[in-house]
């Protein structure tokens, strides 16, 4: 088992990625929707899930688990949200309802047209639904590698929730140990269609 406090080499979560990547797209449609149907059940079922306030998630890409059943499910008092990138390094986030404006950003990934006044700070939000590569049972997160979500949320490394940051995966993501980096921000759960993995604090 890798050392949880050590940092690996790059080309080793390289391959480790791309090795999860393959085994997420390998999955067939039927078993998508159904992670989908899943994960949206247990994300509404979470103890803290908000009743009301601004909650984010993020348009899947990449066999990413869709959001779209959670979405439309969500309390009237809460309001839906999808990350925009911005050019200090973070990520602030826009309201958005289906046929909303999109364009896509500079990885491809569609985001809302708002202006600079609409978007709101990560502090802003009550809960965010982040995507996996991979996951352990320690809460561990590896992420595609461009440190959006550990920047915007570097705070929570030394404060209490909210926001809550809650992983969503396909239970093929799990791996047995993810080395940890000094700047990687731990789930508070992790969602897939088998489970809800809520870590226990150390």
């Amino acid at each position: 088992m890798p050392d949880p406090s050590s940092t690996p080499p790059p080309a080793e979560r390289t391959a480790l990625r791309r090795a999860l990547r393959d085994r997420r797209k390998a999955l067939s449609p039927a078993e998508r929707i159904a992670t989908a149907e899943r994960v949206a059940e247990r994300l509404l079922a979470l103890p803290f899930a908000p009743r009301r306030g601004y909650v984010a998630g993020y348009w899947a890409m990449d066999g990413e688990v869709a959001l779209h059943v959670w979405q439309l499910r969500l309390p009237p008092g809460t309001v839906y949200c999808l990350p925009v990138l911005h050019d200090d390094g973070r990520m602030r986030f826009s309201p958005w309802r289906p046929g909303d404006s999109l364009a896509a950003n500079r990885y491809g990934i569609p985001e809302p047209q708002s202006g600079p006044g609409a978007l709101l700070a990560a502090e802003d939000m009550a809960l965010v639904v982040l995507p996996l590569v991979g996951f352990d049972r320690a809460g561990r997160r590896l992420g595609m590698g461009a440190g959006w979500y550990d920047r915007t949320f570097a705070g929570r490394r030394a404060a209490a929730p909210p926001p809550w940051l809650i992983g969503a995966a396909h239970a093929v993501q799990e791996v047995e140990a993810l080395s940890e980096a000094p700047w990687d921000v731990p789930m508070d759960a992790i969602c897939t269609e088998s489970e809800t993995l809520i870590p226990v604090a150390a």
